[in-house]
């Protein structure tokens, strides 16, 4: 059983607590953290938290507090996990892990130097389709990995902070941009170093100072390519869609807006449907198990599980640092409209890794571009001869 401080009360907050409380159904919040008393005192009733505070160093440094969970603004982070290490508490936090690489990377040699257990919170590569999913491409099952690609769009967060370019460090690549860039980075493999990124971002909609709207590539050392598209525009809901594709096959997930379950009603009686649905009436896809299908579940178990066990979690700080440092060449590259270097001060994957050859031999004197069967059943082969470079084609009987 895990103790838990809950610094935050709001949205995330929220969602996480009826998780941590629900799921393993042994871990219980014991501290709760809010900047408005009234907020404090309202979750500690809905949760049946027994402390309540204003004061985030007194939350986190009660004594029976095991692990801290950070659902703050992204301007609080820092100041949070720096207590946390103050007082040796393990700590989860979480996405962005910072505003910027720069206070990633404090934050990420501050909780390593206190020696202190640290999960990220990126709760998109927890997702049921993810990990089945992921496991199939580490299996091989779709060969060598060209192309990741992740979508995270809806109308825009829930809470002020977010579009206050300021507290929350970005627009839309920094709040959605970091769970598709971690998303196509496992899948691509997080042994690969991202090596530079082109990025387009726009303020199309919103009256903020921050991009609403971003589009973006990452390239990876081996010659695979992530993409992220990213929205605060996007109208109809919340749309999660990842497309995978690799040299032996392809795998497309969609984790939300279209879940296999439809509803029709004129919105009597009707409430809340999904997150970020923008009705309650007509033809809606609510989910069965927000907390499931959103990775809450299987995040936490990963977390506590990893802790109780004296091991790293799958998302840790570290990978928390990486995705911020991508993201900050995409806000450069956005700004130059050029190709613009991942700067990691820190790495701790492969190097040196090649370009894999895109050559297949089909011969000693050929390699093979395609082999197909045509509409009136015979084999076609095309090939490339080695010798002189032509392109032919060879009918098989």
């Amino acid at each position: 059983m895990q103790k838990i401080a809950m610094l935050g009360s709001g949205f995330i907050g929220r969602f996480y607590a009826d998780s941590l409380q629900g799921y393993r159904n042994k871990d219980k919040i014991v501290s709760i953290y809010s900047r408005r008393e009234e907020s404090a005192k309202k979750f500690a009733e809905d949760y049946a938290v027994d402390f309540w505070t204003t004061d985030m160093e007194v939350a986190i440094a009660r004594p029976e507090v095991d692990v801290v969970c950070i659902s703050l603004p992204n301007h609080l982070h820092e100041a949070a996990v720096m207590l946390c290490c103050k007082h040796k508490k393990a700590v989860i936090t979480t996405k962005p892990l910072g505003r910027n690489a720069t206070e990633a990377k404090r934050m990420l040699e501050a909780v390593e130097q206190a020696g202190i257990f640290n999960g990220y919170l990126e709760d998109l590569v927890y997702t049921p389709k993810f990990i089945k999913a992921h496991e199939s491409v580490k299996n091989g099952a779709l060969g060598r990995i060209l192309w990741a690609k992740s979508r995270e769009t809806h109308p825009g967060p829930h809470s002020d902070w977010f579009w206050d370019i300021e507290q929350a460090g970005g627009g839309c690549i920094l709040d959605l941009g970091c769970h598709c860039v971690e998303i196509t980075r496992s899948y691509i493999g997080k042994d690969i170093r991202p090596v530079e990124v082109m990025c387009w971002a726009d303020t199309q909609v919103k009256p903020i100072d921050a991009e609403d709207h971003s589009i973006g590539l990452v390239k990876y050392e081996n010659g695979a390519i992530g993409q992220f598209e990213v929205s605060w525009t996007f109208r109809g809901g919340l749309d999660l869609r990842d497309e995978v594709m690799g040299t032996e096959g392809t795998i497309w997930t969609n984790s939300f807006l279209r879940t296999g379950f439809e509803m029709f009603t004129t919105g009597k009686g009707a409430d809340y449907v999904a997150e970020k649905a923008e009705s309650n009436s007509g033809w809606l896809f609510p989910v069965g198990d927000e907390l499931n299908e959103l990775g809450y579940n299987h995040m936490f178990m990963d977390m506590f599980n990893s802790l109780e066990q004296g091991k790293a979690p799958k998302e840790t700080f570290y990978d928390g640092y990486v995705v911020n440092c991508i993201l900050d060449a995409a806000y450069r590259s956005a700004k130059s409209k050029s190709w613009e270097p991942v700067q990691l001060d820190i790495w701790r994957g492969k190097t040196g890794v090649s370009k894999d050859s895109h050559l297949t031999a089909y011969d000693k004197d050929h390699y093979l571009v395609k082999e197909e069967v045509t509409h009136y059943g015979a084999k076609k082969l095309i090939l490339k001869e080695k010798a002189t470079g032509k392109i032919i084609e060879r009918i098989l009987n």
